[in-house]
């Protein structure tokens, strides 16, 4: 055997093993985030089918557009304030510019992998989870043509992974987000989280106006979250996933051994709590962001569906 098929015949055992040592709902499949683009497309056959208008009239879009089309010279019937006064003005004769709608969507997205992420009692981690939605989320924009940048917040601070315009590029950096989140998994160091708001504010300056959408618990969200999330808010579309554990809604009674970084003991819960008042949403919603609550132990489908629903209302223009 050459060198080369030893190579080949390592990488497939290692990959093997990688596979064998994946534990569902704790490690990113990259597999099954591919399927999840099954999930969203099917949501999205429901839903043009429920708001198609009867005998396939086309609406027409209100307005001219925002994107330019084309320079032409003047003609009778034109629209003066179409009129472009820098070619006007530099060929001698009257020209307007025509406009069309710019129909491309670009979405940054943001996975929150910090420690107090890589929890979970029941189908998934919280990590997993937020990962599964943005991923949901990010095929319906593909397969809508848009444009897509994926980021993750970890111990270090957040790093963008990249864009994709379309199915081919988006893999790759699924691939990266599960590698992204197995060295989350991994690290051992005993150091404080980072706060999300320097998250955010790292990723201010990426993807320019994009709409941003940020999966997260909103754990340790820092001092300065609400100047810093209510400033991007202001000048770009921003939603933010909320990700929950069925424990953290409705805790059973009983005896929970638990350790964090900072301690270590029992907690008791002698009866079933009435879930406390989330005070996120109100929180996020005052601040300018679209919000939305994601149950970490439902499943990738049921998740998909309340995904469909909540970009929906985003592209049909209604409010917040």
């Amino acid at each position: 055997m050459s060198a080369a098929e030893d190579r080949d015949a390592a990488s497939r055992n290692a990959a093997s093993r990688n596979a064998e040592s994946r534990v569902a709902g704790v490690d990113l499949d990259v597999e099954a985030l591919m399927r999840l683009r099954l999930l969203s497309g099917r949501g999205d056959a429901r839903r043009a089918a429920a708001v198609a208008p009867h005998g396939g009239v086309a609406r027409r879009r209100r307005g001219r557009g925002s994107e330019t089309y084309d320079v032409r010279p003047w003609s009778d019937g034109d629209d003066i304030r179409s009129l472009d006064r820098n070619v006007t003005a530099r060929t001698g004769a009257p020209h307007v510019r025509s406009f069309h709608d710019e129909r491309e969507r670009s979405v940054l997205y943001l996975v929150d992998f910090r420690a107090s992420m890589l929890f979970g009692t029941r189908r998934a981690f919280r990590s997993v989870a937020a990962a599964e939605a943005v991923v949901a989320s990010a095929w319906r924009v593909i397969d809508g043509q848009g444009r897509i940048g994926l980021a993750a917040i970890g111990a270090s601070g957040a790093r963008c992974f990249g864009w994709a315009a379309g199915a081919r590029s988006f893999p790759p950096l699924l691939v990266a987000l599960a590698a992204a989140h197995r060295a989350a998994l991994e690290d051992k160091a005993e150091r404080d989280e980072p706060p999300l708001a320097a998250a955010l504010e790292e990723m201010e300056r990426v993807g320019g106006s994009s709409a941003m959408t940020l999966a997260t618990a909103l754990d340790a969200p820092g001092d300065a979250f609400d100047a810093i999330a209510g400033r991007i808010a202001s000048r770009r579309d921003v939603s933010v996933l909320l990700i929950a554990d069925r424990f953290e809604l409705a805790p059973p009674p009983g005896l929970y051994p638990f350790r964090t970084r900072q301690e270590a003991g029992l907690l008791r819960i002698a009866q079933r709590a009435a879930p406390a008042p989330d005070e996120r949403q109100a929180r996020l919603r005052r601040l300018g962001a679209r919000t939305l609550e994601i149950d970490a132990g439902e499943d990738a489908e049921t998740i998909a569906r309340a995904l469909a629903s909540f970009d929906g209302e985003r592209l049909d223009g209604r409010s917040r």
